[in-house]
């Protein structure tokens, strides 16, 4: 059975099962989708991005090939992080597909789908499926093509973006290591953070891909990166998962910062008005901002359709944030004197650079300037390799009733409150919170907490996952 399905950011599963015949399958299925609905023509261009695992050219030559029997002129863009690719289509106006697996492991991979105005949505995800649905099993080419590659050029306008978003030598003095791994994003991370005078040093670069995941950020990551920050006397490390769309910031000691609190600061960095970001993000930032916060299901789609109702309702300066960083921008901002347009899907570039520019101005260290914001020490992690059918289970229970939720936390403490919106996430009577969340990616089961203290925090988040494992290991 294939392990295809449309999750939290595009369609993902095993590349062994995208390879081939599904690739050309989907792709088809979009092409068809746009001419249907009036989103593309016959002979319109529609852009190819792609991440470094190592079934994603395969997949991408592929798709290129059923584009154009679909009737469409694909254009290749070659390895570029996804807010690139989307840039370059919004001024073109032309959909897109990036494939990447984003953070996840190195034997899965992926689609995303741009319209010619942006990210799908869930009604557009519906649509191709039905589609792929309605070609079935019938007769499709799978012959791979080549197209005009147009890299440069896209990444030219990306870099154009950035670099004209700080004041000219705004990071002057400071030292920053890249962790380079097999993230898109590595080399023009050091070309704009050149350019604002920072001295940049490149750290464990691989040609093997590596999933770097921003918001449970892995030992081993945080080992690398504590080594790192003291050895070559860096003020900040920063790095992006695999394809450049997520941010991750680690402070000089090499302890990364949330992915939350760097779209917050991003959302000052902007003067932002309305703020839209998931449940999962920290509970402090209705209190951080002068903005107005709506809270959504966990998902760029959802962050999307949040911004676009605030745009409907006639509001301004508009932006959204995911609890890994990523940030989005629905309207036109005003930074610096200078316009900042719109791009609303995930970007890594803008939240690193508003968080080191927040350092640089204030003359603090990266972890003074964390520290600054005060919101409840929160925490998040992972069950790697956790059935889905098992995560299904275990939120039927706990959704069942309020007895099974309260005798499954009983090892914890009293249940408050709780709030369904996406996934579990429960007060608790000592006001601790924690929330149980299946990965709508990858065979994961998540875990979020919030405390009062680093140490409660991941003292909570520990006794969550046990938890979770006991009532897998109890049910198996």
């Amino acid at each position: 059975m294939s392990s295809l399905k449309f999750g939290t950011s595009g369609l993902r599963g095993l590349s062994a099962d995208l390879t081939g015949r599904a690739s050309a399958l989907y792709a088809t299925a979009f092409a068809r989708h746009l001419l249907k609905n009036g989103h593309a023509k016959p002979g319109d261009l529609i852009l190819i991005g792609r991440d470094f695992r190592e079934s994603s050219p395969a997949i991408s030559a592929t798709c290129i090939g059923a584009l154009k029997r679909a009737g469409l002129t694909p254009i290749d863009c070659g390895t570029l992080p996804t807010p690139a690719l989307a840039l370059y289509g919004l001024q073109l106006k032309a959909a897109s597909l990036m494939i990447t697996g984003s953070h996840i492991p190195a034997d899965r991979n992926g689609i995303k789908f741009y319209r010619p105005d942006g990210e799908i949505d869930k009604r557009d995800e519906v649509a191709i499926s039905e589609e792929a649905l309605a070609i079935g099993d019938s007769a499709l080419d799978e012959t791979p093509a080549e197209a005009e590659n147009r890299t440069a050029e896209t990444e030219a306008l990306f870099l154009e973006r950035n670099k004209g978003l700080l004041p000219a030598g705004s990071l002057a003095g400071l030292t920053i290591g890249i962790y380079q791994h097999s993230t898109v994003a590595r080399d023009l991370f050091g070309e704009v953070l050149t350019h604002y005078g920072a001295r940049v040093v490149p750290l464990g670069r691989s040609e093997s891909f590596i999933p770097v995941d921003t918001e449970a950020v892995s030992a081993e990551t945080i080992r690398l990166m504590k080594a790192w920050a003291p050895e070559h006397g860096l003020d900040a490390i920063v790095s992006a998962d695999g394809d450049g769309d997520r941010p991750l910031v680690a402070d000089e000691t090499g302890e990364p910062l949330r992915g939350d609190l760097l779209g917050l600061i991003a959302a000052n960095f902007l003067g932002a008005q309305v703020v839209v970001t998931p449940v999962t993000s920290n509970s402090g930032i209705e209190a951080a901002g002068s903005y107005t916060v709506t809270r959504t299901r966990v998902g760029s789609p959802y962050v999307i359709a949040g911004m676009d109702e605030a745009i409907a309702a006639g509001k301004a300066n508009v932006m959204g944030f995911e609890a890994n960083g990523g940030t989005l921008t629905a309207s036109r901002f005003t930074v610096e004197g200078k316009p900042f347009e719109p791009l609303p899907t995930r970007d890594s570039f803008l939240p690193i650079l508003a968080t080191l520019y927040a350092a640089a101005k204030a003359g603090n260290p990266l972890s003074a300037v964390a520290g600054s914001y005060r919101l409840p020490f929160a925490a998040a992690d992972r069950l790697e390799n956790f059935p889905v059918e098992t995560s299904a289970a275990l939120m039927a229970y706990l959704r069942a009733s309020d007895a099974n939720l309260a005798d499954f936390l009983e090892p914890i403490a009293a249940v408050a409150s709780k709030s369904d919106i996406d996934g579990l996430r429960v007060t608790l009577v000592d006001n601790r919170i924690i929330h149980f969340r299946p990965s709508g990616n990858a065979p994961e089961m998540r875990c979020y907490v919030e405390a009062s203290s680093e140490s409660e925090a991941k003292a909570l988040l520990e006794q969550g996952l046990g938890l979770i494992s006991a009532w897998a290991a109890a049910r198996a």
